[in-house]
């Protein structure tokens, strides 16, 4: 594969994280207060229906399971386990808990997928972990037990649901908007009934409300989630993961320009180790370009165009952030602030 394809496939996934980024800005500004769920099952539920109806092919024999697997994992379960850890940690604690997500990558795709292992791969990981941690960690920082373990739980079911999706793949004859349906649907019927049992609805909801909604459901689940599974098949699994350090950078950048909060000295210098772990992350042409033509040879190979995250030649939210809390290596919401 060539250097500008492979980078083009980058800057295009990339897309996903920054728009997740934004999310803090239109939950705070536009969203009914204290509606974290509800805005996580706004932005899954419909945007999975509506391509549904545009695709109208539902999943098949395994494909049931699996698809309902990948959704509670790449989007019900760590949207979910992404708002207990923002509502008990300080939003940078959260950030950096959520941080260790493209190490857990690293190690299922070796354990799953038998990958390779490099320095490279574990020095990208170490940087990223540091530069989530200068962008968004408070001197006032505190840990609690219950937010700790379930942002833990967040970074491997998300993790978990990026590995299997390359393990997987895609059914032959099923389009990414179709697969990217299935998932937002198990996902918001997942998420459905707890936001019913735990926030129930508004009693009001107002024009504004109605556009961030909108905007949640379109360009937050429907456009981010339908480009960041086309990321998932065709860039290395570790890629993608640290590709996921965009929404934090997202979130900080748009504090800063919109909402005219200050930058320190040390959140400059987390944000260009979080680039330096991107770069480093990168998939490497030749070798990328020997797998995916290795994929290709195999009969009904379809479902996987690029075999595994192919870490030996090169070396992976999320969901819907909610409201004051901080990013992860996902979509998650602005750093260094605690949900109330």
């Amino acid at each position: 594969m060539k250097p500008d394809r492979i980078a083009a496939d980058s800057a295009l996934t990339a897309l996903a994280p920054l728009v997740w980024g934004s999310t803090y800005l239109v939950t705070t500004e536009m969203l009914p207060p204290g509606r974290p769920l509800l805005a996580a099952t706004v932005r899954a539920l419909p945007a999975g229906l509506i391509l549904l109806a545009i695709g109208r092919r539902l999943p098949r024999g395994s494909w049931w399971w699996r698809a309902a697997v990948l959704g509670a994992l790449n989007i019900g379960a760590f949207l979910y386990l992404l708002f207990v850890a923002a509502y008990h940690l300080p939003g940078g604690v959260a950030a950096l808990v959520m941080a260790v997500q493209p190490t857990v990558v690293l190690v299922l795709s070796a354990l799953l997928l038998k990958e390779r292992i490099t320095a490279l791969h574990a020095t990208a990981c170490a940087l990223g972990i540091a530069g989530v941690g200068l962008l968004a960690l408070t001197p006032r920082a505190g840990l609690d037990p219950v937010g700790v373990g379930a942002g833990l739980l967040g970074a491997l079911s998300m993790a978990s649901g990026i590995v299997l999706t390359k393990r997987w793949g895609r059914p032959q004859g099923v389009g990414l908007l179709t697969f990217t349906g299935w998932q937002l649907g198990f996902g918001g019927l997942l998420l459905l009934p707890v936001t019913l049992i735990g926030e129930g609805l508004p009693g009001a909801v107002s024009g504004r409300n109605l556009a961030g909604f909108a905007y949640l459901g379109i360009i937050g689940a429907l456009f981010a989630y339908a480009i960041w599974f086309r990321g998932v098949e065709r860039l290395p699994a570790l890629t993608v993961s640290m590709l996921g350090f965009a929404s934090p950078l997202a979130a900080t950048a748009l504090g800063y320009l919109v909402l005219h909060e200050t930058l320190s000295p040390a959140q400059l210098a987390g944000a260009l180790t979080v680039v330096a772990a991107v770069v480093l992350a990168r998939p490497r042409p030749a070798g990328y370009a020997r797998r995916l033509e290795a994929a290709r040879r195999v009969p009904g190979a379809r479902a996987r165009t690029v075999p595994g995250p192919c870490l030996d030649s090169g070396p992976g939210p999320g969901p819907d952030p909610g409201p004051r809390s901080s990013p992860g290596p996902g979509p998650g919401p602005g750093p260094g602030r605690r949900t109330s």
